[in-house]
């Protein structure tokens, strides 16, 4: 689940928000948390993803819509920022073609979609576009990092990301230890029961064909070994 941020629509703008140029990327915070809010400045109590779209939130937070309530994202730790920056450069610098990352994607689920705008940490889609667009068409892969603030939040969202029929795999890096969740679809279009643990060794990620060491992914951590 993003901690960082600068909601969706805040500046940063659509296609691919926290993109430098070339195959690099940035990690993005914003000041501001943990300001007291007013009364005038709560959001809404409910909205549809146009509404939420079209909603002027206040402060400089990243927000995304859960079940028709739009819920506030916390900042991102050196960790979480690192990891993102890490794994983001080694799938764009993979990918060919249509397909391309997009950090901090808009994620509709196909299950309540109306009251839905969920955002990972980055998604792959090989969908070309041509007018602006705020949620990620087909998306082959999504990237949640886990933090032990946000586990039950960014797990709620794994299992609505699995409502999406073009999507192949999901993974999730913790930002606490040296550790990557993997929930892959088989060729009958079923998920598994658990999700496949990494501790150690080669991360495969099919639906890109990337193979990267889950050091590497970490070197640049506080977590990295040796």
């Amino acid at each position: 689940m993003a901690e960082s941020v600068g909601r969706f629509k805040d500046g940063i703008g659509g296609g691919s928000p926290g993109r430098a140029p070339g195959n690099c990327f940035v990690a993005l915070a914003d000041v501001g948390y943990g300001q007291p809010m007013s009364s005038a400045l709560k959001p809404p109590a409910a909205m549809t993803v146009a509404e939420f779209l079209a909603w002027d939130a206040p402060g400089p937070g990243r927000w995304q819509l859960v079940d028709g309530e739009p819920v506030a994202m916390a900042p991102a730790s050196r960790t979480h920022g690192a990891l993102l920056t890490e794994l983001g450069s080694r799938i764009s610098s993979r990918l060919a073609g249509p397909c391309s990352a997009v950090a901090f994607p808009g994620i509709i689920p196909r299950v309540r979609a109306n009251d839905n705008f969920r955002i990972p940490e980055l998604a792959v889609t090989c969908t070309r576009y041509e007018t602006e667009e705020y949620d990620v068409s087909n998306p082959v892969l999504i990237v949640e990092i886990l933090s032990p603030s946000n586990r039950a939040e960014t797990w709620r969202n794994v299992w609505s990301y699995t409502t999406i029929p073009s999507l192949r795999e999901i993974l999730i890096l913790s930002s606490a230890g040296v550790r990557a969740e993997l929930l892959r679809r088989d060729e009958d279009g079923n998920w598994p029961a658990a999700s496949t643990v990494i501790e150690d060794g080669d991360l495969i990620l099919d639906s890109i064909g990337l193979t990267v060491s889950l050091a590497a992914i970490y070197r640049t951590t506080r977590l990295a070994r040796g």
